[in-house]
């Protein structure tokens, strides 16, 4: 069936299935998420602030940090309406053109991030293993090129598959397997010719985030070489150091990825609430996680912190 077939007119809402199985307990459910998107709206929105009003922090690898930051911040801005609509019970029902610019966001921020972690590797292995000629690499003009390049890949890259779901026609169960939209989750639902955005998205899948991930594994292996070659221990530590927290941040982020990914490929015969969790996994976790590493983690931020909220109880390890 041609994929640009005129669509049933009862395709035009959608269903988001939530929590299967858990609906009597949404008013409690309500309240955990609730306090989630808190900390995720809040905690990046305060490193940014940080960032914009310390000048010691107007360096390439903040700069970085605040594009995660904003990445992070507009993934819960995503999915925030419609998680908290289903748990308040608000709404369930998502029309069909809603339901695909929110699965372009999604996706798109996915792989902006994917993109922002890659370069802040490239940050990484600059400034430890041609620490002479950081500033001369990462000049401000490459850092804000290098930030137009992840946007132009993440967002253009995926227009083609995304419109076309405005067009498949969707003749089975309006009902998707989450709080939210996904590209794999409409897929499911259509029964028109997917095969053009199975295979694209699979490619994509490969040329992005499992270059990314590739690439992010050579240049640590890279400073890895370079750090142990240094003389002093010391030395070898504070370097190291350095990378903890984003190496936090590429777990964070690549761990639910590849199991979701994985979910959705081979687990069909899974329980629904696998695919629930996975899903909120991947969803909210790098958001909420992301901005409590670099606090803790990042001396120039956790000291402004302090600064600001003497009583604060964060950790003083480096």
């Amino acid at each position: 069936m041609p994929a640009f077939a005129a669509r049933d007119t009862n395709a035009s809402t959608f269903l988001l299935a939530g929590f299967p199985g858990l609906e009597q307990h949404y008013p409690w459910l309500s309240i955990p998420f609730s306090c989630i998107y808190a900390v995720v709206l809040s905690g990046n929105c305060l490193v940014l602030h940080v960032i914009r009003t310390e000048p010691t922090l107007h360096q390439p690898m903040f700069y970085f940090l605040a594009m995660l930051a904003v990445t992070d911040l507009c993934m819960g801005l995503s999915t925030v309406h419609t998680v908290l609509g289903v748990l308040w019970g608000l709404s369930r029902e998502v029309s069909l053109d809603a339901c695909i610019a929110q699965t372009y966001f999604i996706h798109g921020l996915s792989l902006t991030e994917s993109g922002v972690l890659l370069a802040m590797a490239f940050d990484r292995f600059t400034a430890i293993c041609n620490p002479l000629r950081y500033a001369s690499i990462l000049t401000n003009a490459r850092i804000i090129n290098i930030g137009l390049g992840i946007l132009v890949r993440s967002f253009m890259f995926i227009v083609a598959p995304i419109i076309r779901l405005k067009f498949f026609r969707y003749c089975r169960s309006h009902v998707l397997s989450h709080s939210f939209c996904l590209h794999q989750d409409l897929l499911r639902l259509a029964c028109s010719d997917i095969r053009f955005n199975s295979v694209y998205a699979l490619a994509l899948v490969i040329c992005t985030l499992l270059l990314d991930s590739v690439l992010i594994l050579v240049s640590y292996i890279r400073i890895l070489h370079s750090v142990l070659a240094i003389a002093s221990r010391e030395e070898r530590l504070k370097s190291l150091q350095t990378c903890v927290s984003h190496l936090c941040a590429v777990l964070v982020f690549y761990i639910p990825v590849i199991g979701l990914t994985m979910v959705h490929r081979f687990g069909q015969h899974l329980s629904p609430v696998v695919h629930v969790l996975m899903g909120n996994v991947y969803i909210i976790v790098p958001p909420l996680m992301n901005p409590i590493i670099y606090s803790v983690k990042t001396q120039q931020i956790r000291g402004r912190i302090r600064r600001w909220f003497p009583k604060t109880s964060l950790s003083t390890r480096g």
